[in-house]
């Protein structure tokens, strides 16, 4: 299980009602189930992502997000999720406000496309960079909005929205040990908690 899904975990309250949006083959979900006890739903368009779901017992509804979640009431689930899936969503302020008006809080993670590797890779090269946590050419990537750190904490402050819990995470030893400092700079992968701003 990858670093940031083991911290969404902590995250999510016991026994919450969650909706994993771009869900996947449902592991995450099962593992919320299993560990946290919650009830909810996963969104997937894939095909062979919603039979992973039906496999692993999660409730999976097949739809394709564009931008709104209108077949939920306002506040009907305690967290809303999306892991490394936001960066591929055609109106993803759109998506993040939905978020926030069907769930309570919402859990996002994505990959910060300022990492120093990401630069240095680019500048040096002069290509879009292939890597291990981004391993798409320019011409095949499904990620279409190219955000960073610095970015989404600008959108948080655009929208009003607080940050209830925001982690940066890097595999590398070096980016590890910086990170925390600069996140904008080391910071592999991004995750923050939301809520709406008390009026």
């Amino acid at each position: 299980m990858r670093i940031d899904l083991d911290l969404v975990e902590q995250w999510v309250p016991q026994g919450a009602r969650v909706l994993d949006l771009a869900c996947g083959d449902g592991r995450l979900m099962r593992q919320l189930m299993d560990q946290r006890d919650v009830h909810g739903y996963g969104l997937e368009l894939d095909a062979d992502s919603i039979s992973g779901c039906i496999e692993r017992g999660v409730n999976v509804i097949e739809r394709e997000l564009v931008r709104d979640l209108d077949e939920f009431a306002d506040n009907s689930f305690d967290v809303v999720i999306m892991t490394q899936a936001i960066q591929v969503m055609k109106y993803p302020d759109v998506i993040l406000e939905e978020m926030l008006r069907v769930g309570k809080q919402c859990i996002v993670t994505f990959p910060n496309f300022g990492n120093v590797r990401a630069r240095l890779h680019l500048s040096l090269r002069g290509r879009m960079p292939v890597t291990k946590k981004l391993p798409y050419e320019w011409y095949n990537t499904p990620n279409i909005h190219f955000c960073t750190v610095a970015d989404f904490d600008q959108l948080c402050r655009d929208k009003g929205y607080e940050v209830l819990n925001r982690v940066h995470l890097s595999e590398q030893l070096f980016n590890r040990q910086f990170g925390q400092l600069w996140p904008n700079l080391f910071a592999e992968t991004a995750m923050y908690c939301l809520t709406k701003a008390a009026p």
